[in-house]
């Protein structure tokens, strides 16, 4: 697939940031969407962008395709500033910008083939190597032989595949994902979220996935952006932000992903040192792999009962959760099992006590 010049002309440096977003800001009469917003892209990374709704994630979208300009600050894609660029010159731009939508967004009385080379015919490319590029692209994102489908025919699934292959018809530099799962159901969004993790990574394509789930998140991301009353709560890598979160709002956002106590011994914790202590151990970064329970038998001489947890794989590193139950002697006992398990952990905690049988 050839690519597209560049508007300003000269390639900017494989080193620089796809994108740039230097103290954005943007308000709608009393409400601040954005405020002051520093996030910069790197060529070939996948990025979430997460948050609750109300966060700022659309107004962020809108800023860096040029659909909103930011009061403040400044936006850049391939080097080039766009915030304050008229309507006929951000045209060649927004071709280095594709977008993915939630829904879908097809024209209902054209074939898939036909909605994928709108954007090339409006560029003006000639029929026969139109017609190309468009089996090119049915044939990336698995709809070969289906072009002459219209959208009535198409699944969710299919829909979205036509409105990648549609994204991605100008070879754009980067590409924007708006919520582009959210209205899938989940062996769907599964085999989509495949399809983008291939594409990134056949095509070397920049992607920006703007999402409410962290679950699409810790799918395909290599760092993760929490947006939380329009700034930046949170920000780092994919697995590092799961394993260890430091804002309120990414712990909010992971509850419904993480491991929780059983309720069985939710239920039956008590604050008095009796039985059993039970302790919570998260996982995650370079010691996550540490035989960490047998460690703790052999330095105790007793052995420690798991009685609930998770532990999943983020960027090909283990990150999880486990909750323990551990016979105590006494209070002195207990804080040296938490310093040492504290040790081996990203954190441990006692979170009470339960009586053996539980």
């Amino acid at each position: 697939m050839n690519q597209s010049p560049h508007p300003t002309g000269a390639p900017p440096s494989p080193d620089a940031p796809i994108l740039r977003l230097s103290g954005v800001s943007k308000r709608f009469g009393a409400h601040q969407a954005l405020r002051s917003i520093d996030l910069s892209v790197q060529r070939g990374e996948i990025v979430g962008v997460i948050g609750r709704s109300g966060a700022g994630k659309s107004t962020l979208i809108r800023c860096i395709n040029g659909l909103e300009q930011p009061d403040e600050g400044r936006v850049e894609v391939e080097g080039r500033s766009i915030e304050r660029l008229g309507e006929r010159e951000l045209q060649p731009l927004r071709r280095r910008v594709g977008m993915v939508f939630q829904h879908f967004n097809l024209l209902a009385n054209r074939t898939a083939a036909e909605n994928v080379a709108l954007p090339l015919k409006i560029a003006g490319m000639a029929r026969a190597e139109r017609a190309k590029r468009v089996a090119e692209l049915l044939d990336l994102v698995g709809l070969g032989g289906r072009g002459e489908r219209f959208a009535a025919q198409m699944s969710g699934g299919q829909k979205q595949r036509v409105g990648i292959a549609r994204a991605l018809a100008a070879d754009p530099a980067l590409l924007l994902s708006d919520e582009a799962t959210s209205a899938l159901d989940p062996e769907t969004t599964e085999q989509i979220l495949a399809l983008l993790a291939d594409i990134n990574q056949r095509l070397g394509l920049t992607i920006v996935l703007i999402t409410h789930e962290m679950e699409v998140v810790r799918r395909i991301a290599n760092r993760v952006v929490v947006l939380e009353g329009g700034v930046v709560a949170e920000e780092g890598p994919t697995w590092r932000v799961f394993a260890e979160p430091t804002s309120p709002v990414t712990r909010t956002l992971l509850q419904t992903i993480t491991a929780e106590l059983p309720q069985r011994i939710l239920d039956a914790l008590s604050p008095e040192p009796l039985g059993e202590a039970v302790l919570r151990l998260d996982f995650g970064g370079e010691r996550a792999d540490d035989p960490v329970i047998s460690d703790f038998t052999r330095a105790f001489g007793r052995p420690a009962r798991i009685v609930g947890g998770h532990v999943d794989e983020i960027q090909g590193r283990p990150v999880g959760r486990l909750f323990i139950g551990v016979e105590q002697s006494g209070p002195d006992d207990l804080k040296a099992v938490i310093d040492f398990l504290a040790a081996r952990t990203l954190k441990t905690e006692c979170l009470g006590y339960v009586r053996r049988a539980v």
